[in-house]
């Protein structure tokens, strides 16, 4: 009985090893599945924010309802027709919009152009108050047709050293005189 033992051992092995060859030898012919195959990270919410921004409120609310429905074949079809990007770009984009949701946002007008000097200064619903001090000097502003962003841009004029371009813009946008607006420029310019 000893004598067969160690050869039926040999007979083992050998036969396991062949079949681990077989198997490896057939698992190299196969093609990998879509769903084997390691699905991209969508590039989170910058690549959902960027791939929303692309889709007007109609398709956005067909490709969100297929995603809804765990349609995700369509829904990249929907994306692929509405941008005209690639197929694996829409399979990337749909993934980040499905991974972060994205509200519709309507695209953003134009600005508006800049308003000719002749023009007459916009009148806001509020008063702004600009206030400049230097020491124990202090001058007030207050004005229903100035904003932060103009009076930036005064602020600007002034420390680039154009105070005289600063002072129109004040008077024109406020109910000081010209003396009054170069003593509050003084204060912003130092």
């Amino acid at each position: 009985m000893d004598s067969l033992l160690i050869p039926v051992l040999i007979l083992v092995l050998v036969a396991a090893g062949v079949l681990i060859g077989v198997r490896a030898w057939s698992r190299r012919g196969e093609r990998p599945t879509p769903s084997s195959m390691p699905q991209p990270a969508p590039d989170s919410a910058d690549l959902a924010r960027a791939a929303a921004a692309r889709l007007n409120e109609e398709q956005h609310r067909r490709l969100y309802a297929l995603i809804a429905q765990g349609q995700a074949m369509a829904a990249i079809k929907v994306y692929l027709e509405a941008t005209g990007e690639g197929l694996r770009a829409s399979r990337d984009a749909v993934a980040a919009l499905a991974a972060h949701p994205q509200p519709y946002r309507a695209p953003e007008a134009a600005p508006e152009a800049v308003a000719d000097e002749e023009d007459v200064p916009q009148r806001f619903p509020y008063r702004y108050r600009a206030i400049a001090s230097k020491g124990d000097v202090t001058r007030e502003v207050s004005s229903n047709m100035l904003n932060d962003e103009i009076y930036g841009r005064i602020r600007t004029l002034a420390k680039s050293g154009d105070t005289e371009a600063a002072a129109t813009a004040l008077t024109r946008h406020s109910d000081i005189s010209m003396k009054q607006a170069r003593e509050f420029i003084a204060l912003l310019g130092d």
